[in-house]
């Protein structure tokens, strides 16, 4: 098919002037002193949306006259400057990359040129790597870095520097793009030619000696070889080689990159790093997530600046030697299902550690408490524990030392069995497919007990199946009921939850203790199917109010069951409080349906796990 090209005219005075209000925002219409230089900035803006539309966002919020005044002759002092219609383009959106207040912000913003051309860039993917190559300061937690690098990613949008595509994704657009690779050809020097096909590495005419970043990631090179350099990269600190079919780099490649701080190789064929990796005492970032030929790697040792390293999906069956050398290592990524063995006494040397994570579907590997221990300053754990008794040191330990660990994925045993998630920021806690639960963790009677409570103000969902041996879903502490005597009620405080699923339990006796009430306003629905042996709803105590159970329950409430169940319920004294529920039952067809889909969303579940293993 042909493309036909259609000249654009500019947008006429009137047109301009509204567009660059409906960014700069209608209240300023109202401020007399600046309309008439507003004017005249519209003016230069020469009728170009992207211009008029970044622009504008560079002043948003400005109420200073002078402010405006100097933003008009900025403009005319650049654009009197250059000659040609794309060099001025260039120059007017230069102006809102120069009014960055922040230079790490400019370099978080140049730092997205080096994807391809009208690339999607996931937004958590930039932040990270922002935080990689340092241009969000280290302030001490992992979770703090992540939210000054929104706080950018906004001001980037706010001044429409990057668009956003979606909740999770953000681009350039390409005359943007232009603009910033026309300061990286500069200072500082990028080299910067991503998604172009190519199958070899530049012609050596191409390379120069203060190169600082080099990115040829979404290409078709297969091979490194060692002849392509004509100099030596002395000033090279970022090289992006992710996303080509790389299967070999030359052994002494890496030997003269004194400066190289971060290195992405992910998601290349690679099957082995040349030794001279070890030379590169400065890397402070090492990405091999999704190196599927890559089976083994050379001493790590001397890497001892090293603080991120990403295996995740590769085959590697031993952890690196030398690993215990790198005690700078902030984030380290073993997602590896080949992984067999990690040697004892690691995790302990490593005290920095923020984020560590293991596949949980890799049956070899297992987290000890007392290994994790140690890592007070852990944010995020992914894994797999051997048993409930591991599992229940390891949230002990974690209760006493008071760890900043805020986002967790845990699994315990070897089964689809519980699968914890992230309770202080995440907002569900499923267990599944636990059909021989007592021989496997025999304690394991009661699903959230009272010490992981305190932990779990934010949840929103819980949702059990098929767990053949749990009794209650919250326990209260034994000290706790004696203190308070037999016929007290226990409070169980769970502010957020807005679902509690319960289905195939065939012990479940309750809910919570006989003598336990929930503190539940969020509470939307209660489900229930096949747990014939729940014969008690707990009655609800409101946030506000004076503690007393009796006929409430949260206003939006309802109960889903079916007709036999519903009717067997005991109300343990508290009469009323059945005439005050909201219940949708089931007739035997809808139960009937209900249970077949689930059947089939099972079988669908188990089917897609075989193919992916």
């Amino acid at each position: 098919m042909g493309c036909k090209v259609i000249k654009v005219k500019p947008l006429s005075e009137e047109e301009a002037l509204i567009l660059f209000l409906n960014k700069v925002g209608h209240n300023i219409v109202q401020r007399p002193t600046i309309m008439p230089t507003l004017k005249l900035v519209v003016k230069e803006c020469a009728g170009l949306p992207l211009t008029i539309v970044v622009v504008a966002g560079t002043m948003k919020g400005e109420d200073n006259p002078l402010i405006w005044r100097n933003a008009l002759g900025e403009l005319k002092e650049r654009i009197g400057k250059v000659e040609g219609v794309e060099v001025e383009v260039i120059e007017r959106l230069k102006y809102s990359f120069d009014h960055l207040k922040d230079e790490k912000v400019k370099y978080c913003f140049l730092h997205c040129a080096l994807y391809p051309e009208d690339f999607e860039i996931r937004k958590r993917e930039l932040i990270e790597c922002w935080i990689d190559e340092g241009f969000i300061d280290d302030m001490g937690t992992r979770q703090e870095m992540n939210d000054k690098g929104h706080v950018i990613l906004k001001k980037l949008e706010d001044n429409c520097l990057l668009e956003n595509v979606s909740s999770a994704e953000v681009k350039m657009h390409d005359a943007v793009r232009d603009m910033a690779l026309s300061i990286t050809r500069m200072n500082p020097r990028y080299m910067i030619q991503a998604g172009l096909q190519l199958e070899e590495l530049p012609e050596k005419e191409q390379w120069s000696s203060d190169i600082e970043k080099l990115s040829l990631m979404y290409n078709s090179i297969s091979e490194i070889p060692i002849d392509v350099l004509s100099t030596k990269c002395q000033q090279l600190a970022t090289l992006l080689l992710q996303k080509n079919p790389i299967k070999k780099i030359a052994n002494s490649f890496f030997t003269n990159m004194p400066c190289l701080s971060v290195l992405n190789l992910s998601l290349t064929k690679i099957e082995s790093l040349p030794n001279s990796i070890s030379e590169l005492k400065n890397l402070t970032t090492l990405l091999l997530c999704g190196c599927e030929e890559l089976r083994d790697l050379p001493c790590l040792s001397l890497l001892q600046e090293l603080k991120k390293l990403d295996l995740s999906r590769t085959k590697i069956k031993e952890v690196p030697e030398g690993m215990d050398m790198l005690i700078k290592l902030r984030c380290l990524d073993l997602e590896v299902l080949t992984l067999k063995e990690i040697r004892p006494g690691l995790f302990p040397k490593l005290v920095h550690l923020q984020h560590l994570s293991f596949d949980m579907n890799n049956v070899e590997i297992s987290l000890k408490a007392e290994e994790m221990e140690p890592l007070k300053k852990l944010e995020c754990l992914i894994g797999r524990f051997e048993d409930i008794n591991e599992f229940n040191k390891f949230i002990s330990s974690m209760q006493q030392s008071k760890k900043n660990l805020i986002k967790y994925n845990l699994k315990v045993g070897s089964d689809l069995i519980p699968k914890f998630k992230t309770p202080k920021i995440d907002k569900i806690v499923r267990i599944a497919g636990v059909h021989n639960w007592e021989e496997r963790c025999s304690s394991m009677k009661t699903l959230l007990p009272h010490w992981l409570l305190p932990n779990l103000q934010n949840l929103e969902e819980i949702s059990v199946e098929s767990c053949d041996e749990l009794v209650e879903i919250l326990g209260a502490a034994t000290s706790e009921v004696e203190e308070k005597g037999s016929d007290a009620l226990i409070k169980f405080h769970l502010p957020k939850l807005r679902e509690l699923k319960l289905w195939e339990l065939p012990n479940l006796k309750r809910i919570c203790s006989k003598n336990g009430v929930m503190v539940c306003d969020s509470l939307q629905v209660i489900e229930v199917g096949n747990c014939d042996k729940l014969k008690r709803i707990p009655p609800f105590v409101p946030f506000v109010g004076n503690g007393q159970p009796f006929a409430y329950a949260p206003p939006s409430l309802t109960i889903k069951s079916r007709k036999e169940w519903w009717e067997s319920l005991e109300w343990d004294g508290y009469p009323n409080f059945k005439n005050v529920l909201r219940f949708n039952l089931w007739t035997k067809f809808d139960y009937k349906a209900i249970m077949f889909i689930r059947w089939q969303m099972r079988e669908m579940k188990v089917q897609k796990r075989g193919e992916k293993e």
